[in-house]
């Protein structure tokens, strides 16, 4: 190892005999001759990722390059775990998909995809990662990467990680930016040393909501690969204590040092957290009120219109939004000027708001009813679900 690791006299992967005889065939001597001729590889490095295993969790625009390149680099046993089915908008990033794929399991598209680049190792798909099986899922894989877009599932990653000993490889993007870190207890901080409490439910906009250029993810992910095989290979200074921060429109990198928070509730000397949890409940998602008290459904309103009911629908997207599609005689107010804007609408008046997928709405619907409307819904799935199930003509982005 390579003076002054922080992995010296720690040999890292589980289970692996580095003075096993087993070599490369000729095949894959000539596959990862790159690899042979790196002094931080070499024969024994290509030994030991072909005797390691690696879990990505999410199959987006960060777990797709990371799958690719984890598989390439010949990871011997590549886990994929995600729930998703292919829809149109993954095209723009998720470059293991096509429009042939469109409506299939991602798992699958990718299990059989990922085996055409290197048959030599083994893909193994988890349909799902929740509570119930995270902690038998994560505890048979070396390294963990979490390429999910959800503050649920990653503390779920974080936690089981954490109760396990596993290091979890983090990245997110949003827009043009993008950051990545290690967290791994106890040689570092874990997730919830830099992020203790979950923020408000609904508050956190996604990349459906805000956008993410394509190569955003891409640049991430593989930056995710990298800290993988580096902590396989047991070279170099991952990213442990260390929030590496990318902006794409500068083209910059910087870096922000934190370190273990002594009242973490999972990795701190006196944890309150040592079984998993359950997250929804943790990260706000289960609300108080029925959906039937608050929520409306695409069929439920077309049916209200068509009866000559005609609420007030409230567009609370961005202009550029609303250019692109929009409900006959709705009225835009972006969420971030409603509190302003509230004189322009009548309080005694049903009101529907909408949104692209339903999340800003919904926080829109909060706030309108802390403020004395009481008669306003939010339309479950925004726009995209009108599109979707009323309207197929109308273009959905």
């Amino acid at each position: 190892m390579a003076e002054g690791s922080i992995w010296d006299q720690t040999p890292y992967v589980h289970g692996l005999n580095l003075f096993d005889s087993v070599g490369l065939t000729d095949s894959e001597t000539q596959r990862y001759s790159r690899h042979l001729v790196l002094p931080e590889v070499g024969l024994e490095g290509q030994r030991k990722l072909k005797h390691s295993s690696a879990l990505v969790v999410g199959l987006g625009g960060l777990g797709v390059p990371a799958a690719v390149y984890l598989v390439s680099a010949g990871v011997g046993r590549v886990g994929i775990a995600d729930s998703d089915l292919v829809n149109m908008p993954n095209l723009q990033r998720q470059f293991l998909f096509s429009e042939t794929d469109l409506g299939r399991r991602k798992v699958d598209v990718a299990a059989a995809k990922l085996a055409q680049i290197n048959p030599n190792i083994t893909v193994v798909t988890h349909a799902r990662l929740d509570s119930a099986n995270a902690m038998n899922v994560i505890g048979q894989y070396d390294v963990v990467l979490d390429a999910t877009d959800n503050v649920l599932s990653r503390y779920l990653i974080n936690d089981a990680c954490v109760l396990q000993g596993k290091p979890d490889v983090y990245a997110g993007v949003i827009g043009f930016n993008g950051q990545a870190s290690v967290f791994h207890a106890p040689r570092g901080p874990c997730y919830r040393c830099l992020f203790s409490q979950p923020p408000p439910a609904n508050s956190v906009k996604s990349c459906e909501e805000t956008g993410v250029l394509n190569v955003m993810p891409g640049i991430m992910g593989t930056i995710q690969a990298n800290q993988a095989l580096g902590i396989l290979l047991g070279k170099g200074t991952p990213l442990i204590g260390r929030l590496l921060v990318f902006n794409g429109l500068d083209n910059t990198f910087d870096e922000v040092r934190f370190r273990n928070n002594s009242s973490c509730a999972v990795c701190g000397p006196n944890p309150t957290i040592t079984q998993l949890i359950d997250y929804e409940e943790f990260c706000g998602q289960k609300g108080t009120e029925t959906a039937t008290e608050l929520d409306i459904t695409a069929r439920q309103l077309k049916a209200t219109i068509d009866s000559g009911k005609r609420p007030v629908l409230l567009d609370v997207r961005e202009p550029y939004e609303y250019s692109l599609c929009h409900l006959e005689s709705s009225t835009l107010i972006p969420l971030e000027e409603l509190s302003t804007r509230l004189g322009e609408l009548d309080r005694v008046s049903e009101i529907v708001v909408y949104c692209h997928v339903g999340i800003r709405s919904a926080s829109a619907v909060r706030l309108l009813r802390q403020s004395g409307f009481s008669n306003v819904r939010n339309l479950q799935g925004g726009i995209d679900e009108w599109a979707r199930q009323i309207d197929s003509k109308m273009p959905r982005y």
